[in-house]
């Protein structure tokens, strides 16, 4: 007795033949092919060759592509390309492959360049006389200005970069400590400071955030105190204020840091010497202070900069407290060289 397929009514011999095949069905949505370990090891080596493609592209010397991680590599890439797109191959980047090491080392520090969400597009080869770190080895931090500062100066920084793009030319400057290795921070007791001195500049027209970059000169300066920092006396000074921060007294070395005499000084304001942009820093300092009770009070340390007599500016590093009775406020005041 032959049976039929209830299908197609033929022998029951051809109903495979009838049914589609589970073989040859095709991947959907919800049944994707499963990956082979063959399929695998064939995508990682295809992977390992795009990336040491890429890796011979980078200008970099031979000894520091082999200590390339695949991070570092990807890291490199894409500095290079954020690079690629400011500056474009037919014009003159600042402190490109032609910038030699002998007017690098004419500098009193490195070059930094910036897109304009601060992204790191250009550091020059010379930062690891001043930081201690390579190129590869600082871009290990991240890949963004605020990856290699240290300390907690990222929203002030954040602030001076957001004032220089408003104000494409003006110039800013802040101090920062930077990261550095581990074998600066043994050797001189913690971070470098750096003064960062740049603005932002339109490289093509018509302007825009992808054709603008932040031009810097990184110097380094002398190393930010602690505030248990037992070093020497001859570069700070000290100054007492009634709450409003006006001069009731300075010490005498004032005159050899600032140039004014004691007396030029008493019945002044705090303000009127300080730098205009960092008049909010130092009201947020003057303001912990003055929120506070009692005599010893103090206020995180500030980075500020004072009118000299001769009409420059000087960096100082101000530590302020409030003073006995809680009627007054003294800061120490310690030049950054």
């Amino acid at each position: 007795m032959t049976i039929f397929c209830s299908h197609c009514h033929r022998p029951l011999q051809a109903e495979m033949s009838c049914l589609p095949r589970r073989d040859k069905q095709a991947p959907s949505a919800s049944k994707p092919f499963r990956s082979t370990k063959s399929a695998s090891k064939a995508r990682r080596d295809q992977i390992n060759v795009e990336l040491q493609a890429l890796r011979s592209l980078l200008p970099i010397s031979a000894r520091e592509k082999e200590r390339l991680s695949y991070l570092h590599t990807m890291a490199l890439v894409c500095l290079r390309m954020r690079g690629a797109q400011l500056f474009p191959p037919d014009s003159a980047p600042p402190g490109g492959p032609a910038l030699g090491t002998e007017l690098l080392s004419l500098l009193p520090g490195f070059l930094l360049v910036l897109s304009a969400n601060g992204k790191l597009v250009y550091i020059s080869e010379n930062v690891d006389q001043v930081l201690g770190l390579s190129l590869v080895e600082l871009l290990a931090q991240g890949d963004t200005v605020f990856d290699i500062l240290a300390g907690r100066t990222h929203e002030d920084v954040r602030k001076k970069l957001l004032l220089a793009q408003e104000q494409p030319g003006k110039e800013v400057m802040f101090v920062s400590e930077m990261c550095t290795s581990k074998a600066f921070r043994l050797q001189h007791g913690g971070n470098r400071a750096v003064a960062v001195r740049g603005r932002f500049m339109a490289l093509r027209w018509p302007a825009s955030p992808s054709t603008t970059a932040f031009l810097a000169l990184c110097t380094p300066v002398a190393r930010l105190p602690a505030d248990s920092d037992a070093g020497s006396q001859d570069d700070l000074f000290q100054s007492t204020h009634i709450l409003d921060m006006m001069f009731t007294d300075v010490t005498e070395s004032v005159t050899y840091h600032l140039g004014y005499r004691r007396e030029e000084l008493i019945g002044q304001s705090w303000y009127s010497l300080l730098h205009p942009e960092d008049a909010d820093l130092a009201a947020a300092q003057h303001r912990a202070v003055g929120e506070s009770l009692g005599a010893g009070a103090a206020a995180e340390t500030a980075v500020l900069r004072l009118l000299r007599r001769d009409w420059t500016w000087a960096w100082l590093s101000v530590s302020a407290r409030r003073g006995c009775g809680g009627h007054s406020i003294i800061c120490t005041s310690r030049c950054l060289r």
